[in-house]
């Protein structure tokens, strides 16, 4: 079978021609008809398959008919990430250079003035993700009212994301006549929902069983410790005939850290995570595709926007949460037929995460072993330094030896050995005790000659020039007042006659 059996147009067979295919891909065999005769579809393909051509190819022969309208787009293609929606742009461009169609791509991370304008000129084709198509809705910058077609791609990485709620909205907005494709790797509950509510009577279409992995991709796990996870990839990539290769990891730090890394031994990598804005994940794939690079570290929000030729390996660094991701992951090579090596590099800690992978997958993954020579284990733990208990002992041979110097630096000095045992030996200060304590003990064993001189010196007594004592102002043995009479103190100014 060729593309001329599907029902396509001239002007397209051409720009497939010049695009170097000539034999649709059994997804595209199979949606290219069912599109082109304005039905719903859900597609169940995994990654690599050409799914993205299954739906731009017959929607480029839809669109050519018809007139586009100011901030009304007549299709509109949901994409989870930046880096899908570019290539599905690019798709478009390539097998679109025959038709007059004007295309906008909505992506989050560069200017909306320049989307705004695009708009208000009128599009055919509306490429955008969820956040930012919902941004400029809601800002009154785009109506959905004349969109007849909607392509929801990649589905259940958009309920991964949580956009699967602003998806709904979306549908709520859309007109109720209209064509709805839906294409994703796997087919979970929550997606089933979704196309039970906003498709209808659709034709479905599974090329693959749901969460297999290619046929043509090599796959192999590698057990070893986590401290020599580094280590074993430096191995694989130097052994394994690497051409070019996507490194996946799970967090972010973990991939700046491991390009740092592997930059450092010598290997030409870059880098591509949530965390860098547009232009620089643009910049950074482009050393990719160019060869200026052939190791890219990645999470996994790049994991299904990454359209690479030539990749030959795929290392996962970490074993990824979500068995789904593995599909994807590994994906990336051995696309359009072309084989692939996957290599996933794993711990004890990791031990559930891989048995949920092998059974989404149904299959036991090879395992292999190889030796490092010792070196990923002697060599590690030099670098990483000594244990806990080894440095708590440390630091306590360390404190006895700073207490005997610091007795060595307090024993009298040019006296004899004899005399120096005969010497009275200091007190030893109190744990606890600051400097300052310990200087004020030593100025008052100073001074302890001087108060015994003033000890030994005869008392002079001096004479009490003190008054005598006075006069209690009662006593005890005085007699009870009379009833009516004063009984408190008398002061003595009142003996005292004016007249002596």
């Amino acid at each position: 079978m060729s593309f001329a059996d599907l029902g396509l147009s001239e002007e397209l067979l051409r720009s497939v021609a010049a695009a170097g295919y000539d034999t649709p891909t059994p997804i595209q065999a199979q949606a290219i008809p069912t599109v082109l005769m304005m039905r719903d579809l859900i597609a169940i393909a995994q990654t690599g398959t050409g799914k993205t051509a299954g739906f731009v190819l017959p929607m480029i022969d839809i669109l050519a008919h018809g007139r586009r309208r100011a901030l009304m787009p007549r299709s509109l293609i949901l994409e989870p990430t930046r880096e899908l929606a570019a290539q599905v742009a690019e798709n478009f461009e390539k097998y679109g250079k025959n038709h007059d169609l004007k295309m906008a791509l909505l992506i989050g991370g560069v200017q909306m003035g320049d989307q705004v304008k695009a708009l208000q000129s009128g599009v055919d084709v509306l490429i955008a993700t969820p956040g930012r198509l919902m941004d400029l809705f809601q800002r009154g910058k785009i109506m959905l009212t004349g969109c007849d077609m909607l392509v929801i791609d990649e589905a259940d990485r958009m309920l991964d994301m949580g956009f699967i709620p602003d998806i709904e909205e979306i549908c709520s907005k859309l007109p109720t006549q209209r064509q709805t494709l839906l294409f994703s790797a796997t087919m979970p509950p929550p997606i089933k929902k979704l196309a039970d509510k906003f498709l209808t009577n659709p034709k479905y279409i599974e090329v693959a069983r749901p969460a297999s992995a290619n046929i043509n991709i090599v796959q192999h796990k590698v057990k070893c410790g986590s401290r020599q996870k580094r280590e074993v990839l430096r191995h694989l990539l130097r052994t394994d005939n690497v051409a070019t290769a996507i490194i996946f990891a799970n967090r972010k730090t973990t991939v700046r850290e491991l390009a740092k890394s592997l930059k450092s031994h010598g290997f030409s990598a870059g880098e591509i995570h949530g965390d860098m804005d547009q232009s620089s994940r643009i910049a950074e794939l482009d050393r990719f595709k160019d060869g200026t690079i052939n190791i890219l570290v990645a999470s996994d929000v790049a994991a299904r926007g990454i359209d690479v030729k030539g990749v030959t390996h795929v290392f996962n660094f970490d074993t990824p949460w979500h068995p789904d991701d593995y599909v994807h992951r590994i994906g990336r090579t051995g696309r359009g037929g072309a084989s692939g090596r996957a290599f996933t590099i794993y711990t004890d800690a990791d031990a559930e995460a891989i048995e949920n992978v092998e059974k989404l997958t149904g299959g036991k993954i090879p395992e292999i072993k190889f030796d490092l020579g010792g070196e990923a284990e002697e060599a590690r733990p030099a670098r990483a330094g000594k244990s806990r208990d080894d440095k708590v002992r440390d630091d306590k041979a360390e404190g006895k030896s700073r207490s005997a110097k610091a007795h060595d630096k307090r024993a009298p000095r040019g006296r004899g050995a004899a005399e120096a045992e005969d010497a009275p030996r200091e007190e030893r200060p109190v744990r606890g005790e600051s400097r300052r304590d310990e200087s004020r003990r030593e100025e008052a064993r100073r001074d302890e000659p001087r108060r015994e001189e003033r000890r030994a010196r005869p008392e002079i007594t001096r004479p009490d020039t003190r008054r005598d004592e006075r006069r209690p102002r009662w006593r005890d043995d005085d007699p009870p007042s009379k009833p009516g009479e004063w009984n408190g103190p008398i002061p003595e100014f009142l003996g005292v006659s004016a007249l002596n």
